[in-house]
């Protein structure tokens, strides 16, 4: 890798780390420059319009990462209801080993940014947007109808976000097991519905 996209790389990831573990707001340019180690020229030459633009690239770095990991998640376990206990056991294993202090990357910048910055605005939705795609194209893999499947990729979404918050305050993995057991139960039922439609 070449150094100067070695250390746009770097402030990219760095940041990423800094905003999930102290939100956006605490997160100050010094800051990401001392933990990166990148010269302070990389960072006013990638980023010019500073930590907004560092934080929009960021965002769009996380939403392919982890639309990445659900479609390989759902070409390894295609029946949806072992694919959101396996995702679930995966996220609360995560939540876990940092102690509950990092929550979603995407979530931590969209709560304090959206929607006063229209630019990190849409880089939060597409980032949701894209996650909801990828689940709703494993529901629709399984038999569910496609604006069943919309519906629900939503909500494992919405749902999965609230048991973050809830075992970050709860200092539990609870919240994000028993979640996963949910849906993995509505999966089920949705796509045995399904069938006996069809």
């Amino acid at each position: 890798m070449a150094p100067v996209a070695k250390h746009r790389d770097t402030l990219i990831s760095t940041s990423l780390s800094l905003f999930q573990r102290q939100g956006y707001a605490a997160t100050g340019l010094a800051e990401i420059l001392a933990e990166s180690g990148a010269p302070r020229g990389s960072l006013y030459h990638y980023f010019p319009e500073g930590k907004e633009a560092i934080a929009e690239a960021a965002l769009n770095v996380a939403a392919v990462a982890m639309e990445t990991r659900i479609r390989e998640a759902a070409a390894r376990i295609p029946d949806p209801a072992q694919c959101a206990l396996a995702y679930g056991q995966a996220l609360a294993a995560t939540m876990a080993e940092s102690g509950f202090s990092r929550g979603c990357q995407v979530a931590t910048v969209a709560l304090e940014a959206a929607p006063q910055s229209a630019r990190l605005t849409a880089a939060s939705r597409g980032a949701f947007d894209a996650w909801c795609a990828a689940i709703g194209d494993m529901l629709r893999a399984a038999g569910v109808a496609d604006a069943r499947a919309s519906a629900l990729a939503d909500f494992m979404i919405s749902a999965f976000q609230g048991a973050m918050i809830l075992a970050r305050v709860r200092q539990s993995s609870a919240p994000i097991l028993s979640t996963a057991e949910e849906l993995a139960r509505l999966f089920a039922r949705e796509i045995s519905a399904q069938g006996d439609v069809a």
